[in-house]
């Protein structure tokens, strides 16, 4: 099995007990943070290994970087041999938000560090409830050696990144929260309400179906070339409200054939840390 962005319940199947697969239960709750591993250690896919999104894919002791930093790399390195993860393997994340929390950061977070044969469960662990697979109770440890990566620089964009890029017109913004936060309307979680200056909004939730699968390739390709208007991937920037659900819009790209955009990962919570930065609402 070599996929790069999606993964179908019924293939992944195929491969459960697979040396070579590492499978991750990404579920987070933002409210409860105990609650997602609670739920792991009730059922979970067979296999598979949590990340916990505050511990093992943000680090909250990092300051101005919004509400889910990054951790660095030499502690995501930590995470993935503590969880048996070695170069070549393939892995697939997923969740219960239909890849918004946490999969896709994961997968990204994995594309990030070089590793290439990473997907999102296709629907998520609704996905593999419906298709009658088992599920498995406990806590799952594995078995690995230390491993060393580090992140491509490239795929980041940092505050005087973007404020230079918007200013020159160089990068274009997508904002992946729901439409009335971007507005300004309702603020459920940040101190301040509103969108950068010139960002454009793009809800993740548009890239899902009625099923709560990823629409098809050639749907999104057409939705985001609309929306991009004839830019290069290469120039578009994600964020959301910490950098999380942003990912989501990242790997719809990327599953269009539009590869290459990049990440904001303080996004909202960490643009607004700073008093001086302009707000637009409506």
């Amino acid at each position: 099995m070599s996929h790069s962005t999606l993964v179908s319940a019924d293939t992944l199947a195929a491969r459960i007990g697979d040396p070579d697969l590492l499978i991750i239960d990404c579920r987070a709750d933002l409210a409860d943070p105990a609650r997602a591993r609670a739920l792991h250690a009730e059922a979970h896919v067979p296999g598979a290994v949590h990340a916990d999104l505050e511990r093992d894919l943000a680090d909250l002791s990092r300051p101005g970087l919004g509400r889910h930093p990054m951790p660095d790399a030499a502690a995501f390195a930590a995470t993935l041999s503590r969880w048996g993860w070695r170069p070549g393997m393939n892995v697939v994340a997923y969740d219960d938000a239909q890849g918004a929390l946490a999969a896709a950061r994961l997968w990204w977070m994995l594309r990030l560090v070089g590793a290439s044969d990473v997907a999102v469960l296709d629907g998520g662990l609704a996905a593999w409830r419906a298709a009658g697979h088992a599920l498995e109770a406990g806590v799952v440890e594995r078995a690995g050696s230390k491993v060393a990566v580090d992140y491509d620089g490239s795929a980041l964009v940092d505050y005087a990144g973007l404020e230079a890029g918007l200013a020159a017109g160089s990068l274009l913004l997508v904002d992946a929260r729901a439409e009335a936060r971007y507005r300004g309307e309702v603020e459920p979680i940040d101190r301040v309400a509103g969108h950068v200056p010139g960002a454009l909004n793009r809800p993740f939730t548009l890239n899902l179906d009625g099923a709560g699968r990823f629409k098809h390739a050639d749907a999104l390709r057409a939705e985001f070339a609309a929306l991009i208007g004839g830019r290069d991937p290469r120039s578009v920037v994600h964020m959301c409200g910490s950098g999380v659900t942003a990912c989501h819009n990242l790997l719809a790209m990327e599953h269009a054939g539009l590869a290459g955009s990049r990440l904001f990962a303080p996004s909202w919570s960490g643009w607004i840390g700073d008093p001086a930065r302009p707000v637009a609402c409506g």
